[in-house]
């Protein structure tokens, strides 16, 4: 690009996963979202971009505590709205690309707003709508003009996506977005062709095509990923969020011709080498059909190193005869520790806007004999040294893995051919105990795939009357249908399928478990006929 500035050139800056509220309760990293948000956010006004784009779990909990969803509004309010004039325009019928809000067009032409910089996001897996409402913290966001939540599918059936088309000068950018959808039932409706991008209807060669989803990228499990081959080669970029490793610069799929960047957390979620690699968002030039992406490192997220240890590589060290051997290794991790302290220290003093105390991990493979020492007794002596001293030794012995056979994915054979060997889920347990209960306890009113998904909604959103609205939403659907059919509902046989359901469906709290200093919901999947049994106390 001969000029990265000019009126014909979009500037967008572009992350995702930022995960506002991610231990908001520690004492010393409850803040560190809500300071590298604020950079994120600083950066775009100091670049003076068109607008920024989010790929998706801005908040981390589904429902955000009103500490975080007030500080997300602070600090959008105070970056984000302003005089300086939004240079760009939307071509596109903004009621079909908001179709699902109250307030169908973007904020900045809203005349009782003051946008200055845009803010598009799709929701991500941590914040995607849920409840009988469908809605999610950023309908708020959205609702309040702070923010434009786009890429929200409502069909389960069929998704069409339909791009926001923006006009900066003679540059056109199509932007489609699709919000997280549940990896294995996104990737059955891309082999059964359910999914659909609709193309610009004039001009659609002259288009910059720029797609964000939010999805497993690396594989999973045999249907638990979406697979870069089955998204259209017409694409020009994919951001592609729910990924925590940045690899922010993009790089070309040779079977699709499109790129693919990836721009990681802006903060440190978990304790894997991926999340140690320095944490960057982007600024994508984009002119015409050209672009280029700077990369922007962060300097207010905390420092994060980690290390492997493998305790049958060092014989000449370790005996497992040895009756001091325990302390001879507890010896060699504290001294593995302080140099991975001393090298923190190290980049600490060249950022002064890093954080004091680093994240340390060291994970410690203890197969052929060796016993581990005491955790608690060892994270004693760096209390005052890390933000993590309650997990810094992870111990665990490695498994031997049978070598795997690369296999080339067909999509064409993926469609007459079922999936295999999907993991095991909740909905998985509800649909299989019904397909294997006696008949009388068989639902005929209620499916098992809603009641899994309405289970699923219990157990990770905490929407606490997810079976409750269920059964009645298809109570009152099925005794419609009667009332059109002009037959009389036998409310006898309806009692008793909603009796069944809640009998044989229960979700029982039972059991507390103490993790990164706080508690942590453990739900148990009971199913038996109103069998209860504790399993703890809280």
């Amino acid at each position: 690009m001969s000029c990265l500035d000019d009126e014909d050139t979009f500037k967008i800056l572009v992350a995702t996963d930022i995960h506002l509220g991610y231990m908001e309760k520690d004492p010393v990293r409850g803040n560190d979202t809500f300071v590298t948000f604020n950079e994120i956010l600083d950066h775009a006004r100091k670049n003076e971009v068109d607008f920024i784009l989010l790929g998706g779990d801005l908040f981390h909990d589904n429902k955000p505590s009103r500490k975080t969803v007030h500080s997300c509004l602070e600090s959008l309010r105070k970056y984000c709205m302003g005089d300086r004039p939004v240079q760009f325009e939307i071509l596109s019928d903004q009621a079909v690309n908001f179709h699902y809000s109250k307030f169908p067009w973007v904020n900045y032409q809203d005349e009782n707003l003051n946008i200055s910089i845009p803010v598009f996001s799709i929701h991500g897996n941590h914040d995607d709508p849920t409840g009988a409402d469908a809605l999610c913290a950023l309908d708020i966001l959205s609702c309040a003009g702070l923010l434009n939540h786009f890429g929200r599918s409502t069909s389960v059936e069929k998704i069409d996506i339909s791009p926001i088309l923006l006009r900066k000068g003679r540059t056109k950018i199509a932007l489609y977005g699709l919000g997280a959808i549940p990896d294995e039932r996104l990737y059955r409706m891309f082999v059964n062709k359910q999914v659909t991008m609709l193309r610009p209807k004039e001009d659609e060669d002259s288009w910059f095509n720029l797609f964000v989803i939010h999805q497993n990228r690396s594989k999973h499990g045999a249907t638990n990923y979406i697979p870069e081959q089955f998204l259209d080669d017409f694409i020009n970029l994919v951001v592609w969020g729910h990924e925590h490793e940045c690899k922010i610069a993009p790089f070309k799929n040779e079977q699709q011709r499109f790129y693919i960047s990836q721009p990681g957390s802006s903060v440190v979620t978990s304790l894997s080498p991926g999340e140690a690699v320095k944490k960057h968002i982007g600024l994508l030039h984009v002119k015409g059909k050209k672009m280029k992406m700077e990369k922007i490192a962060l300097e207010t997220v905390r420092t994060f190193h980690i290390e492997d240890i493998v305790l049958a590589d060092h014989p000449d060290l370790f005996n497992p005869d040895n009756p001091n051997v325990t302390q001879a290794i507890q010896a060699f991790c504290m001294e593995k520790v302080e140099l991975m302290l001393d090298t923190a220290e190290r980049e600490r003093l060249g950022n002064p806007r890093q954080p004091e105390k680093p994240i340390i991990r060291l994970r410690v493979d203890y197969a052929g004999g060796f016993e581990p020492f005491s955790v608690h007794r060892f994270s004693q002596k760096y209390m005052h040294r890390v933000a993590n001293p309650k997990d810094i030794i992870h111990f665990f012995r490695r498994r031997e893995q049978k070598e795997k056979k690369e296999i080339d994915l067909n999509f064409e054979k993926l469609v007459s051919r079922p999936a295999e060997g999907t993991t095991l889920r909740v909905e998985d347990l509800v649909k299989q105990y019904f397909q294997t209960a006696e008949k009388k306890v068989q639902l005929s009113l209620l499916t098992e795939r809603g009641m899994g998904e309405a289970v699923q909604e219990f157990v990770d959103k905490e929407e606490k009357d997810a079976i409750e609205e269920l059964v009645k939403f298809q109570l009152e659907k099925t005794q419609k249908f009667l009332k059109e059919r002009r037959t009389d509902a036998v409310e006898e046989k309806i009692d008793e399928e909603k009796k069944i359901c809640l009998i044989h469906v229960e979700l029982h709290i039972y059991y507390y478990c103490e993790k990164d200093g706080r508690y942590n919901l453990f739900v148990a999947f009971c199913i038996g006929l109103g069998k209860s049994t504790r399993t703890g106390q809280a």
